[in-house]
């Protein structure tokens, strides 16, 4: 029996020194910056939600190179000078990358940040084309751009609205100008010209002088550039004052809360999206268990989530989470998969074939429309 006893103390000493000896499994930093707070952050949530989720899926799969996957928040408030900030504070902590920024305003200032120290930026909202034509060779984002999305926008003003009264209003911010300037002039190019061209101011609540312009020169369909704190209230008070004029604005206003500003005046609102990616097979176990938690994955929750698999994919290949080395990896050329399914980047880091829809505002919902039914509109 003592010698039993002298064996199984021994064992427990020698496990436990072991235990001691063992070195603690080693972390890396993942920089997630975004509106939290402020009025954008409905879209900072989507974030937030998207970035948790693909980290603790990644951490339960082994995490990137034998590291566990940590994340460091960074929360812009929509605001440039915070959004530079908060890229200093993420750097100072030693994050490997960003995912991040939303507003264009905030992440190009910020992605100078990232790029003087190395830091590999993904920003899964941030639409224009400025971002990426930087020449930065550590920046990539998982949406389009505002030509692209003007693209669309303008062509269908100009074929279902041709020889009509179109106004395009703006917020007069980097985004919001970006992409009404971007759909002015595709829909200038196919031969419609606009009859009113006015910015607004982020923030304002009372749109009754602009609306009532619109109303007296007949406005047809009017394009807002803009979010959707601003969108849906200028929609409702266009409705408010009567105007019945078509609704059209871009990825900005992407979130449930412009439902919540317009109610049913928001009904049969055009909206510029990406295509409808939760019905995908590559994200249906990600939105299962988004809904199981209570919680709808729209808007640009997929977009982040994507944003996390794509560097930690990158960071794999690389063998590293050097910002140099992965983002040599992202333009190598090659498929990246992901809940919004396969990305390839090109030079600029921009995603190779991305393309942008017409969606409908339907009993509070987002309905993405087909060629048929956005053919009928305006007629």
């Amino acid at each position: 029996m003592k010698a039993r006893f002298a064996i199984t103390l021994l064992a427990t000493a020698a496990l436990g020194a072991l235990a001691v000896q063992a070195p603690a499994m080693a972390e890396v930093k993942l920089g997630l910056a975004a509106p939290l707070t402020g009025p954008n952050a409905a879209t900072g949530e989507q974030y937030r939600r998207g970035a948790e989720a693909a980290v603790k899926a990644l951490n339960a799969a082994g995490g990137v190179n034998g590291e566990q996957v940590t994340l460091v928040y960074g929360d812009d408030a929509s605001d440039p000078r915070q959004g530079v900030a908060a890229a200093n504070e993420l750097v100072g902590e030693g994050v490997a990358a960003v995912i991040g920024h939303y507003n264009s305003s905030v992440s190009i200032p910020a992605s100078t940040v990232y790029a003087e120290e190395g830091v590999l930026q993904i920003t899964p909202g941030s639409t224009n084309p400025q971002l990426t034509e930087q020449g930065i060779k550590t920046v990539f984002r998982t949406c389009g751009r505002d030509d692209q999305q003007g693209d669309v926008a303008g062509t269908f003003l100009a074929t279902a609205y041709k020889g009509r009264k179109v106004a395009i209003l703006h917020d007069q911010t980097t985004y919001g100008k970006g992409v009404a300037d971007a759909t002015k002039a595709r829909m200038n190019s196919l031969g419609l010209q606009e009859v009113m061209y006015e910015g607004i101011t982020v923030g304002e609540r009372d749109f009754s002088a602009v609306v009532s312009k619109m109303k007296a020169a007949n406005i047809d369909a009017v394009f807002f550039g803009g979010l959707y704190n601003e969108g849906g209230l200028i929609l409702r008070q266009m409705r408010d004052q009567g105007l019945k004029a078509q609704f059209l604005s871009p990825d900005g206003t992407v979130s449930q809360e412009f439902w919540g500003i317009t109610g049913p005046s928001g009904e049969g609102a055009l909206v510029t999206f990406g295509p409808e990616m939760r019905d995908q097979p590559k994200a249906r176990d990600a939105v299962a268990q988004f809904r199981a938690e209570g919680y709808e994955p729209e808007g640009y929750t997929l977009y982040t989530y994507a944003a996390v698999q794509v560097w930690a994919e990158a960071a794999k290949k690389a063998g590293s989470v050097d910002g140099a080395k992965v983002a040599a990896a992202l333009h190598d050329g090659s498929a990246y998969d992901t809940v919004i399914g396969p990305l390839t980047f090109d030079a600029k880091g921009d995603p190779a074939g991305s393309n942008y829809v017409l969606y409908s505002w339907q009993d509070g919902k987002m309905v993405q429309l087909t060629d048929a039914q956005v053919a009928k509109l305006g007629q």
